[in-house]
């Protein structure tokens, strides 16, 4: 049987890995970026690619999404340049941003308008896991889209865990992105306090990493802010909308999340400090140079 063709829309740091694995595994792959000249080297890797998102879904059999936010996720899927607008019936529609549960029911409302089926499919793993084709997909949908789009997703990624109907991929992704933005803000917080008491970090670090609080992000960016390597793996600016939508979903949960509202305070001021293009490992930077 051939494979499906599939439309990627956005080649970032995160698409741009998931689209090559869809190419390694020999799929059918048209590309679209809003920025073009992210889009030329798959051309010579030997996907088309298109103008607009319209013309990337024409003809596709699968749509995958991997953008900013609820604004760009927007712009691809809707409109008359968008996605939908090319859709034929029974495409399979793949949102794997980190958006808001809002959106990706509105978005799923749009796609059975056209009679589309639609799942929700936020990742987690950074750069390398993309490369690598080890993200963990958590996905939101009815168990017959799953299975119909299941070898799509694990050309992606290691492992694919259904979460419940569409929203609940999108949900667990922001309680995992909060987690772990709390988590980054902690460590630069305790960074900055080894470094301005006059510890030895490379032993108070040791400490940190090597015991209970040591989780795999705290050690991987610990590592970043030591060298100091900004070199972006995930965005700081990305983290701040992270945790913006979290504390929106705790709302409406009647959860107020006040670890991660104090987390946001630092990546906002991060933003403000000019770092928010970096890794969000530079969050310690304002810390570092702050005196007060």
């Amino acid at each position: 049987m051939s494979k499906p063709r599939i439309a990627f829309l956005g080649i970032g740091i995160m698409g741009s890995g998931m689209a090559r694995r869809l190419l390694v595994h020999g799929f059918p792959l048209t590309v679209f970026n809003r920025h073009p000249e992210k889009s030329k080297s798959f051309g010579a890797e030997g996907a088309r690619v298109a103008g607009s998102p319209r013309e990337a879904a024409k003809g596709a059999d699968a749509i995958i999404s991997m953008v900013a936010d609820d604004h760009a996720s927007r712009d691809l899927w809707l409109g008359e340049s968008g996605a939908l607008a090319a859709a034929a019936p029974g495409t399979v529609c793949v949102e794997c941003s980190t958006v808001t549960v809002g959106w990706v029911l509105e978005l799923a409302a749009a796609a059975k308008s056209k009679q589309c089926e639609f799942l929700d499919a936020p990742v987690t793993g950074s750069k390398t896991h993309a490369a690598a084709g080890e993200l963990n997909f958590l996905v939101g949908s009815d168990a017959a889209t799953l299975e119909k789009i299941r070898p799509v997703l694990a050309a992606m990624g290691k492992t694919i865990l259904p979460l419940g109907p569409v929203g609940s991929g999108a949900l667990m992704k922001l309680i995992n992105n909060f987690v772990c933005g709390v988590q980054v803000a902690a460590l630069a917080e305790a960074t900055a306090l080894i470094e301005r008491s006059g510890l030895d970090r490379a032993k108070a670090l040791e400490v940190l990493t090597g015991g209970a609080p040591g989780s795999p992000l705290v050690k991987t960016v610990s590592a970043r802010m030591t060298a100091p390597d900004y070199t972006p793996n995930f965005l700081l600016r990305l983290m701040a909308k992270d945790l913006g939508y979290a504390i929106q979903e705790g709302k409406k949960n009647g959860v107020e999340l006040g670890t991660a509202a104090a987390a946001l305070k630092l990546f906002q001021s991060a933003i403000a400090d000019q770092q928010g293009d970096k890794d969000m490992a530079a969050i310690i930077e304002p810390l570092r140079r702050s005196r007060e």
